[in-house]
């Protein structure tokens, strides 16, 4: 495995965006070539415009607001590269932490890899009280209802062989999407190895999009891929 694809879905991201693909730029990949693919979901912050600057990156645009699903579905069909991993446009997660989830997939210990941030319970004290519980319960539902033994069902960091992320029919256009991937994975008879990460969790006020409404899709969507797909 030579090469690595960072996809990053974009929407409105004009205060973080360049900080956090300098973070990027300046971690350590393993030793793989890095390609970084940005997705401008239709932002109005000006990101639009923006995300132009970045000469070493590949660029792709939506027409109109989809949601994180579709463009992480735009970024994996735009990608060819060995490996491929999701980084969230914020500053929540730092890029320093890839060189703890690539080694078992360069060495072809594990098909996917997920940085658990709550395998380290420090870390709780960075979340907001309301995301820390409903990411725990729905780590619980995912749980039970597909017997494994996961920590953090709702990590952005998810790190696969092309061949694994390629082969997920995703449907998902909003945030459901990390239940989907990650229901179908199981369904496929993928181990998920999940790898110990920091995280520095964000509050409303400084742009967190996710909401109530898509906590809920989520729990459907835990049902509905269960049991009807």
């Amino acid at each position: 495995m030579n090469t690595i694809d960072i996809i990053i879905p974009v929407y409105n991201e004009i205060q973080t965006l360049e900080q956090i693909i300098k973070k990027i730029e300046n971690s350590d990949f393993c030793g793989l070539q890095k390609r970084i693919i940005l997705v401008d979901d239709y932002s109005t912050d000006g990101t639009r415009e923006f995300v132009k600057k970045f000469k070493n990156c590949s660029v792709f645009f939506h027409d109109k607001n989809l949601g994180k699903g579709a463009a992480l579905r735009t970024g994996i069909q735009k990608s060819n590269a060995d490996i491929i991993v999701f980084q969230d446009a914020d500053l929540e997660y730092n890029p320093s932490d890839y060189k703890k989830i690539l080694p078992s997939l360069i060495d072809n210990k594990a098909a996917v890899v997920y940085g658990s941030r709550l395998k380290d319970i420090n870390n709780e004290k960075n979340f907001l009280k309301s995301s820390l519980f409903a990411n725990k319960f729905l780590t619980f539902l995912t749980n039970v209802l597909y017997g494994c033994k996961l920590t953090d069902v709702e990590t952005c960091y998810k790190a696969f062989r092309k061949d694994v992320i390629k082969g997920i029919n995703i449907k998902s256009n909003k945030f459901e999407v990390e239940i989907e991937i990650t229901t179908k994975l199981i369904k496929k008879g993928y181990k998920i190895k999940e790898i110990p990460i920091s995280y520095n969790g964000r509050d409303f006020h400084q742009g967190k999009k996710i909401t109530i409404f898509d906590g809920m899709h989520a729990v459907f969507a835990l049902f509905y891929y269960r049991f009807f797909n």
